[in-house]
């Protein structure tokens, strides 16, 4: 190849590299065409799968940071390149090579850390993202409609909520030690009772002082 092609190339798969949110790297050995186009087709719109040849894919690998990807790029090497969620590409990958065993997962870079074919499998176990946003969707729904139900009560029945809310604080209270005990009551009552009866004493007085003149004015 040419040395004008093979620089083409490198800056084509640097650019692949740099533009994917995941890099698989595969064996496809024993596989055949429609095969690999059945393969191409399930990672989504957007993706790639491509044979590469090793030297110059190494080369653009130590150009945008992984060089860890060194040790995989022996053997028949072909590429999926995915744009999009890595998961899906991930679970189809995997779906794949359940059904074709000669397809092999060698690692990878995964939103731009190097990665093993372990770590690409466990990938493709984890939920999706349209899969956790729906669960987190459901769950926020189920509180927003107990909230949405208190607010549509009548004003009847907050207004009730409340008053027994209101009731139960008062009974939990603490008595206030300012309250007289109910021995100390009717002392309280006793002063009240002798003013009474001296204001009583004092209203007879002038009866009896008028009832003494009257008299002394017979006498004479």
């Amino acid at each position: 190849m040419p040395t004008q092609a093979k620089a083409a190339v490198i800056e084509e798969i640097t650019e692949r590299f740099q533009n994917s949110s995941a890099a698989v790297l595969t064996e496809y050995r024993g596989l055949t065409v429609a095969q690999l186009t059945q393969l191409r087709r399930s990672l989504g719109a957007g993706s790639t799968y491509a044979v590469v040849k090793n030297t110059l894919t190494k080369r653009a690998a130590d150009s945008v940071g992984f060089s860890d990807l060194a040790p995989l790029l022996k053997g028949p090497t072909a590429i999926a390149f995915i744009e999009g969620d890595p998961v899906e590409a991930a679970k189809a990958i995997r779906d794949f090579a359940r059904a074709n065993p000669m397809l092999v997962v060698k690692g990878g870079v995964v939103e731009g850390r190097t990665v093993d074919a372990r770590e690409v499998t466990r990938l493709a176990d984890v939920e999706s993202r349209e899969v956790l946003l729906a669960r987190l969707a459901g769950a926020m729904k189920g509180n927003l409609t107990k909230a949405a139900g208190l607010f549509q009560a009548p004003l009847s029945q907050v207004a009730r909520l409340a008053a027994a809310l209101q009731e139960k604080k008062a009974a939990e209270a603490p008595a206030s030690p300012d309250t007289p005990s109910a021995d100390e009551a009717p002392a309280a009552d006793a002063p009240a009772a002798t003013a009474d009866d001296s204001t009583a004493a004092a209203d007879t007085t002038p009866d009896t002082d008028a009832a003494a003149a009257d008299t002394a004015a017979s006498t004479d």
